[in-house]
């Protein structure tokens, strides 16, 4: 069987690696299982002081998996067990990210990524909403640059997503690895359960939105990838043309 997201360890930090690079690394219900698993299992151990994610081939995440797409409920569930989990997570991005897979890097509470790396939300082009996703974008990104890039689905580049609040830095000309290391090193430095409880009190705010809404949203996007335009649009999608409603 074919393992989605590989795990290292190297002095108090494992690195969760996304590996279905032939599909772009989207979110299917096999890959949102192990990458579960994978955080419950980091989160339980005390070797763990930190969760870095990240991926292989030229894409972070295409988000959800058109062709085995995931139940809203497990991506829900998924989200918030990143901003549940008591060690920090950080978001390593080196390729292009699209849909729910802004929805991984915004639940995660670092995020940073090389100047190659874009960003698009393309829900909206595909006649679907960024509906779970929004819980953790909202409370990152700069509310005007959330309703163009929510409405429009257009992309944008590593500097637009730190000046916005997506990421927390980008690599400029440095490898990311070199971006990466005081941020590991002050983690590393941190008493465990001094940054448990420091995590708590920056994702109570957001836990409180999963807790409220996540239902509601979850039923909002079944109904959505249900419809007449999703089914066109994610047709069009998969057979590279533009679906009708495109003037």
């Amino acid at each position: 069987m074919t393992t989605l997201v590989h795990t290292t360890h190297e002095r108090g930090i494992t690195t969760l690696t996304l590996d279905a690079p032939q599909r772009r690394n989207a979110l299917s219900a096999a890959l949102l299982g192990e990458l579960a698993a994978a955080l419950e299992q980091g989160g339980e151990d005390d070797d763990v002081r930190a969760i870095v994610l990240t991926h292989t081939g030229t894409t972070f995440s295409a988000g959800a998996d058109l062709r085995d797409p995931p139940e809203p409920e497990t991506l829900a569930a998924l989200l918030r067990r990143i901003a549940a989990l008591p060690k920090p997570v950080v978001a390593r991005i080196t390729g292009h990210a699209r849909a729910g897979g802004l929805g991984l890097i915004g639940a995660c509470d670092i995020a940073i990524a090389s100047d190659t790396a874009t960003f698009a939300l393309t829900e909206v082009r595909i006649g679907v909403a960024p509906a779970l996703i929004s819980l953790p974008l909202l409370h990152r990104v700069e509310p005007r640059a959330a309703a163009r890039y929510f409405l429009t689905g257009e992309t944008f580049d590593a500097a637009e997503a730190a000046r916005v609040g997506l990421l927390t830095a980008t690599s400029g000309p440095k490898d990311i690895d070199e971006t990466l290391a005081p941020v590991l090193d002050g983690l590393r430095r941190a008493a465990p359960h001094a940054l448990a409880e420091t995590k708590r009190l920056l994702t109570a705010k957001v836990l409180e939105a999963y807790d409220e809404d996540a239902g509601r949203l979850a039923q909002l996007s079944s109904r959505l990838f249900a419809s007449a335009d999703a089914r066109e649009g994610m047709t069009a999608f998969l057979e590279r043309r533009d679906p009708p409603w495109v003037l």
